[in-house]
């Protein structure tokens, strides 16, 4: 890990006991799983989040925040994947947070964030790959404002957001990075369809209609036709975010493999007593070492405000992603076959990155990203 201040030492450990206290896996996912909560979260959870102060992080001080950053961040959510803890905080305090920072809807929407009452989602993706500059929902000028027709996919807790955060065409074509615009929805505006479903790991994501979904001008975010700029700063954020929530994911799932592996026995002996078996958990614990030192650089550089920090992201995200899936997959068959029911948590770790892996571009968008932006 990145060398932290007695301040992000303090952060992290505080997290760390929270999540696994207060989001574990009995607590938290497979309870609200049980009983098919619409949400797929639990809102007492993120009030406690709110409690902590978790949800100001990326909050400016300015707007009662902690005026904090992407490393910081980072660091509750490598713990949010240890615990596969389902909560709004990726989508919300950072993804949301970031979207509208420096606008009227921060100061709209900030003291909801920061108390744990509202939940903010980002509408941004429309076919069956991660492609913003593909925006093709059409928003129409109409009077003082703009008509919306068109639909969203894979909007994360997107059902149960009070306002999303969408990205719609006022100008130019689909492929095109200008004319994007990002405007703010509220859940219950006319002409506004949300079917909620289910992912794989039980958390919840929506498909969204807009029918001639009427707006006022007031709903823009930041400037018209210049949205993809606040766009690429919350996408970066969330790629960054998500990275260190792979790592989490990874780190649980081994430290659970390793685990197992020294108290199962077989031919009279521990498993972990097996040099094939350690040689795998070796190349696992540096894989993820490698990971974990790539989320961090990319946060870091966030923060400074490097000009390379949109490549050290899709690094990271591509790397994690990479790496959660190998972690997975080792400790399920590490497991044997009781690593392939739902009795088993480590299956959980699975389905927790194969939805986390696409969100916000998969390991071959990341790669393409990588070479692109290294001139190729």
């Amino acid at each position: 890990m990145t060398l932290l201040s007695d301040d992000q030492k303090m952060l992290h450990d505080t997290a760390a006991s929270f999540l696994a206290e207060e989001g574990s896996i009995a607590k938290q996912l497979r309870h609200w799983r049980d009983i098919n909560c619409k949400d797929g979260f639990g809102h007492g959870l993120w009030k406690q989040f709110a409690e902590l102060g978790l949800t100001g992080i990326c909050i400016p001080e300015s707007h009662g925040g902690m005026g904090l950053g992407a490393v910081e961040a980072a660091l509750v959510l490598e713990e949010i994947g240890r615990n596969l803890t389902p909560s709004p905080f990726l989508g919300t305090a950072l993804v949301a947070a970031r979207a509208i920072e420096g606008t009227a809807h921060a100061e709209r929407w900030c003291p909801g964030i920061l108390s744990g009452e509202a939940v903010l989602a980002l509408a941004i993706d429309e076919g069956p790959r991660h492609a913003p500059e593909q925006t093709a929902l059409e928003a129409r000028r109409q009077g003082n404002g703009f008509v919306l027709n068109g639909g969203k996919s894979f909007v994360v807790q997107g059902g149960s957001a009070d306002m999303i955060v969408t990205a719609a065409r006022t100008s130019g074509a689909p492929g095109e990075s200008d004319g994007i615009t990002l405007l703010a929805v509220p859940n219950d505006a006319s002409g506004l369809t949300i079917d909620n479903v289910a992912l794989v790991d039980s958390s919840k994501a929506a498909r969204l209609g807009f029918d001639n979904v009427a707006l006022d001008a007031d709903a823009v975010i930041g400037e018209v036709d210049a949205g993809w700029r606040p766009l690429s700063r919350a996408l970066n954020a969330g790629r960054a975010g998500a990275a260190a929530e792979l790592v989490g994911v990874a780190s649980g799932a081994s430290a659970m493999t390793l685990g197992y592996l020294k108290q199962r026995k077989q031919f009279g002996k521990f498993i972990g007593e097996f040099q094939a078996l350690q040689h795998r958990a070796a190349h696992l614990y540096a894989e993820i070492e490698i990971a974990r030192a790539a989320a961090f650089k990319a946060a870091e550089l966030l923060d400074s405000g490097d000009e390379r920090a949109e490549l050290y992201v899709s690094v990271a995200k591509g790397k994690a992603a990479d790496v959660a899936s190998l972690a997975v997959r080792e400790g399920v068959q590490m497991h044997g076959g009781i690593g392939m029911t739902d009795e088993h948590d480590i299956g959980l770790f699975m389905k927790r990155e194969a939805v986390l892996g696409e969100l916000f571009g998969d390991v071959y968008y990341h790669r393409e990203q990588v070479a692109r932006l290294s001139g190729y």
